[in-house]
């Protein structure tokens, strides 16, 4: 994989780390773009904790930014990068498929 991609694939990996940014992520999955307010809302998670989530996230490219009324940003998902990490595992698994066939029957053998 490309330096680049595998890099893309990094930093999804550590946003995907943390329970709040899955959760994060999966209310605007669900319910589409919203602001930080309205994830706190929606969260047990404090606002102001969602917005350093909502940095790290847009850092990782799973999130964008929008401008709205009222100088409020919303946020909606970018699947993009993670179709990158997801090429990534489907990368490795392949690679990794030969070894533990040959370890399978090795055993079974």
């Amino acid at each position: 994989m490309r330096p680049e991609l595998e890099a893309t694939a990094e930093r999804v990996f550590v946003a995907l780390a943390d329970p709040s940014r899955r959760a994060v992520l999966a209310a605007l999955a669900a319910d589409g773009p919203a602001t930080a307010t309205d994830l706190a809302d929606r969260l047990p998670i404090t606002r102001q904790a969602i917005a350093k989530h909502l940095v790290l996230l847009a850092e990782a490219g799973l999130v964008i930014a929008e401008p709205g009324e009222r100088r409020r940003v919303r946020y909606r998902l970018d699947s993009a990068p993670m179709q990158v990490a997801q090429q990534f595992l489907a990368a490795m698994a392949r690679d990794w498929d030969g070894p533990f066939d040959a370890l399978r029957k090795h055993l079974d053998g």
